[in-house]
């Protein structure tokens, strides 16, 4: 259903252990293992992917491509093409997304907020039987 072949190469990586406070800006594909405290964006020149594993913990706003969380994250989460979430991800805050993918057991403590065209409708795809539901 969705585009996942011309995801770009994740280059960046915060280490679990790892620390960071303030706001981070990345291109291309950033993983997050560790923690942080600040906003973490995409640069809008290019595609781009951040995954939030389930050892991460990031308190702040998220603003990407596409958006994989199976960890904790604490703040609004914008996906402009797809945002998956994984059976461990805690969301406290908005989620605004164009499509959206939730396994069993992610919790979002927070609005969902489709983001579409005027006559169109959301995509939400139920992982646990792949069926494509429109809102």
């Amino acid at each position: 259903m969705f585009n996942k072949k011309k995801q770009p190469p994740i280059r960046s990586l915060i280490a679990q252990g790892s620390l960071i406070e303030g706001n981070f800006k990345f291109s291309e594909g950033l993983r997050v293992d560790g923690e942080v405290v600040g906003n973490i964006m995409a640069r809008a020149d290019a595609p781009s992917m951040l995954v939030v594993s389930e050892t991460a913990v990031v308190q702040g706003e998220l603003r990407a491509d596409h958006i994989i969380i199976n960890g904790s994250v604490n703040g609004p989460v914008h996906a402009a093409v797809l945002l998956e979430l994984q059976p461990k991800a805690r969301i406290r805050g908005d989620v605004h997304y164009v499509a959206l993918e939730m396994h069993q057991g992610a919790i979002i403590d927070g609005q969902l907020r489709p983001i579409v065209a005027e006559g169109e409708k959301p995509t939400l795809v139920l992982a646990a039987n792949n069926m494509a539901v429109n809102s």
